[in-house]
């Protein structure tokens, strides 16, 4: 025999209406500070300790700014910064410069086919790291890697003879080609992501501007130039400013191609390999603490000159 509401009310008792908010969001609550406003506290005061994991928590040594002021005259650390700003830029420019016009040309040029366009160039995106690393290691392959390949057929083009080596390059050995490597996967893998926030940005305009427009006799250039570019400010923000955080926070890339060292000369070691290198390999967790403090203080400098840059000439973003 089922149970009636009264039952099922004398069963389980009500849970009064001013705790109901703090239940359903204590599991998040709890949650969010285990898994990450602990490891961020932690990871501050571990920035002001000398501390090696294989000694236990009683092995921690108080040591101040330290930490820091070895991080500040680390030339590696410098080193690291630069390559990772070079990358950012090298690598996050292009996506934005090529998946606005592109985004445009899918948006006016594909209507029944431009799902399954998208879905091709936002495919890079959701597939592994580790298959797009061995991927490309084997198109960059000294010996049969089809990027010398085809390097040596145009080699023998009488206008590209004096420009494109006839030789094999080892590109993931030779410190002057490490990072265009990886500028160019990373460029490829998240190209396709700038493509789908463009285009849903467009798909927002009204298509009675280009309608008028087309009326008063303006051409597919101007009507890119004066409609969808100035309609296109927020989301050129919001996707600049992923590309800011994301190329600092670089690491996945640059550790599968180089082997986790950086490459020869460490051309291609970035700030977060180092600040993993400096924990893991050389267990000192503490300068590795402050080295990601240090990080995130540059990201956040970056991130606020971004927003002034575009606050300054487009108004509040």
């Amino acid at each position: 025999m089922g149970l009636d509401s009264k039952h099922l009310r004398a069963r389980w008792p009500r849970l009064p209406v001013p705790l109901a908010p703090y239940v359903f969001l204590s599991p998040f609550v709890l949650l969010f500070g285990l898994f990450s406003l602990f490891p961020l506290c932690f990871s501050l005061y571990l920035a002001f300790q000398s501390w090696e994991p294989t000694s236990g928590l009683a092995a921690m040594q108080f040591v101040g700014w330290d930490n820091f002021v070895f991080a500040l005259q680390d030339e590696w650390f410098w080193t690291s910064l630069g390559n990772t700003v070079w990358l950012a830029t090298a690598a996050g420019v292009p996506q934005h410069l090529v998946a606005i016009p592109l985004a445009f040309f899918i948006h006016t040029r594909f209507a029944v086919l431009r799902n399954s366009v998208v879905g091709i160039y936002f495919l890079p995106y959701i597939t592994s790291t580790v298959a797009i690393a061995m991927m490309f290691n084997t198109l960059f392959s000294t010996d049969y890697g089809m990027v010398n390949h085809g390097l040596k057929a145009l080699a023998h083009w009488p206008v590209l003879h004096h420009f494109v080596p006839e030789q094999a390059t080892d590109w993931l050995g030779q410190a002057q080609f490490i990072k265009p490597v990886i500028a160019s996967v990373v460029f490829w893998r998240y190209l396709g992501f700038n493509i789908v926030l463009y285009l849903a940005a467009l798909q927002t305009i009204p298509k009675e501007l280009y309608e008028a427009a087309t009326m008063d006799g303006a051409s597919r250039w101007n009507q890119f130039w004066f409609i969808t570019l100035p309609s296109l400010k927020p989301m050129i923000y919001f996707g600049v400013m992923l590309s800011v955080i994301g190329g600092l926070q670089l690491f996945e890339e640059p550790f599968i191609l180089t082997g986790g060292k950086g490459g020869p000369d460490q051309a291609g070691m970035t700030s977060a390999m180092y600040m993993y290198r400096t924990a893991f390999e050389f267990n000192d967790f503490g300068t590795a603490s402050a080295l990601s403090w240090l990080l995130f203080i540059c990201v956040a400098f970056l991130t606020w000159l971004t927003n002034q840059a575009f606050r300054n000439r487009h108004g509040p973003a």
